[in-house]
């Protein structure tokens, strides 16, 4: 296995980075970091299933890979779509736009969902 456990190590600081960027009032770089778990957990995910690892931040892309395994995932393509938002926010100056931080919550609420399902499902 390509080292699964070290992406889901960095995806659980991820997340627990989220939280503690809402607590300092961050909601910025909460965002980035709930989209940096997401990312990291649906590669721990796919590497599981023989994926070959590529380039790539978009979660709805990683999420069409993941739902060929694990077609109930599709349930979070809305969460996905908010959150690669948020990876632009954060690396491209020309987008303003700060997430709200209820999404920002309600986003990481739904990743533990995510992460849940993810975890089940992994191939040892």
């Amino acid at each position: 296995m390509p080292h699964i456990e070290d992406w889901l190590k960095k995806a659980d600081k991820d997340l627990q980075r989220v939280q503690a960027r809402l607590k300092d009032g961050d909601t910025e770089d909460a965002a980035f970091h709930l989209q940096q778990g997401l990312e990291k957990y649906l590669k721990a995910y796919l590497l599981s299933k023989g994926w070959r690892l590529k380039k790539i931040h978009d979660l709805e892309m990683l999420l069409d890979e993941a739902a060929m395994y694990l077609p109930e995932i599709e349930r979070f393509r809305e969460l996905c779509e908010e959150a690669t938002g948020y990876y632009l926010v954060e690396r491209y100056p020309s987008i303003s736009e700060t997430p709200d931080s209820k999404a920002v919550i309600d986003g990481l609420s739904g990743a533990k969902d995510m992460v849940k399902m993810l975890r089940g499902n992994l191939d040892n």
